[in-house]
């Protein structure tokens, strides 16, 4: 379905940027993010009586798996550049 929606500017301009450090279109982006957030509403109003109160912030970062992924790539390709004598 298509449809319209008005977004500040920044918002805009930050959620381009992420969908294309990801890989992603924006299309893409924005779906995954509206399904995250109708999980997120569903599931807390579902569950949350019977949550222990710990169990509020499990699985919080885990949209975060792909950011440590890339660091992780970034600081491996750097490790690989270095000379043998600048190791020593």
């Amino acid at each position: 379905m298509k449809t319209t929606i008005e977004l500040p500017d920044t918002t805009f301009r930050q959620a381009k940027a992420l969908a294309a450090s990801r890989g992603m279109t924006l299309r893409q982006f924005f779906t995954d993010a509206l399904e995250d957030k109708l999980r997120r509403c569903t599931g807390d109003a579902a569950g949350r009586e019977h949550e222990a109160p710990w169990m509020a912030g499990f699985g919080a970062l885990a949209d975060l798996s792909h950011e440590h992924r890339r660091v992780g790539e970034a600081i491996a390709e750097e490790f690989e550049t270095l000379a043998p004598e600048d190791v020593a």
